[in-house]
């Protein structure tokens, strides 16, 4: 006689390969937020470093002839 609690359950099977479906798009989703926030923070420091040794070099000469505009 067989046991029946070693028995395949087709439920919990489907059951089962659902959640390992969905665990896995939830994985996939949340490791290309990663990489993606990854890269905004690599560009952002990348600009800061730019700016910070080349702001001598490339600052924007003022006119001192030009008044700045009165916005009232």
């Amino acid at each position: 006689m067989t046991n029946p609690w070693m028995t395949s359950n087709p439920f919990m099977s489907m059951w089962l390969s659902t959640a390992n479906q969905m665990m896995s798009t939830a994985h996939g989703m949340a490791a290309s937020m990663m990489q993606r926030q990854a890269s905004a923070m690599q560009a952002e420091f990348e600009k800061q470093v730019i700016d910070f040794w080349t702001g001598g070099w490339m600052q924007q000469m003022k006119n001192p002839l030009t008044k700045p505009l009165d916005r009232r």
